[in-house]
């Protein structure tokens, strides 16, 4: 099963053309990451499939599981299983942590042990985000989205602003989260018959490249002036990023094909 089919996705924010006819599938099962410089189009990217008004779609269609989503409104695109991990979410003073997760079905001892497993015990029962460091908003959204169990996670920059260690743990807990399988493959299984036994699959945006370190990735896409300029071997595309920046991959001939 396709998990994601974008056909000839144009998207405008404030009248400004971002995204200029995109086309991306994703698999069931299969983890891709968006590279590119800050303003390609990554996070517009994103916004567009779990639909927030601001970012209007103007030609193209998403489809997600075999259903046409493109108009549909954010909450309905959440209960068929988008998930979001934000950049830069917002404060929501006098709504707690604790109350959010438990909207998700789980019980109260359900949160607390999600909530210990990505060290968020300490701020369960503080306003959404309000004076939480980057560390904490981090696990803060991680926890919702471990309640939520999305099909598909949509993951901004997930290791920026954090330290080493927080690096560490939602690195960990996200690669879990998306490695997590219907059964335990067999020996000598193909990429294809392993990615089938996956229950979610990923987008995933990085400057720094360190997810990697915990994600296991199918493919790599580089965004540039709202285009995809490049697809290939995520790591393969990290280290030519890291020597020669993003004008080398406007140039790969192989993302011209």
């Amino acid at each position: 099963m396709t998990m994601l089919e974008i056909h000839d996705l144009t998207v405008s924010v404030n009248g400004y053309k971002i995204l200029k006819n995109i086309h991306l599938d994703i698999p069931a099962g299969e983890t891709v990451v968006l590279f590119g410089p800050n303003g390609s189009g990554k996070t517009t990217l994103l916004m567009a499939i779990l639909g927030f008004n601001r970012y209007k779609i103007e030609s193209g269609s998403i489809t997600f599981k075999g259903q046409e989503i493109t108009h549909l409104p954010v909450d309905e695109r959440v209960r068929l299983g988008l998930g979001m991990m934000f950049q830069r979410p917002p404060t929501v003073d006098g709504v707690s942590v604790r109350e959010v997760v438990r909207l998700c079905n789980t019980t109260e001892m359900e949160v607390d042990a999600l909530a210990q497993r990505v060290n968020a015990s300490d701020f369960l029962d503080r306003s959404i985000n309000a004076g939480f460091s980057g560390g904490e908003i981090k696990r803060s959204e991680l926890l919702q989205l471990s309640a939520q169990q999305p099909d598909l996670l949509l993951l901004d920059e997930p290791e920026s602003g954090v330290d080493i260690e927080n690096i560490a743990l939602i690195g960990r807990t996200i690669g879990e989260l998306l490695d997590e399988r219907i059964v335990h493959p067999d020996d000598g299984l193909s990429m294809m018959e392993q990615h089938r036994r996956r229950k979610r699959s990923g987008l995933v945006i990085t400057h720094t490249g360190y997810i990697l370190d915990y994600v296991s990735a199918d493919r790599g896409i580089v965004f540039m002036n709202g285009h995809i300029v490049c697809k290939g071997n995520p790591s393969e595309i990290l280290k030519t990023i890291r020597k020669s920046g993003f004008e080398e991959c406007k140039r790969c001939e192989e993302c011209k094909s």
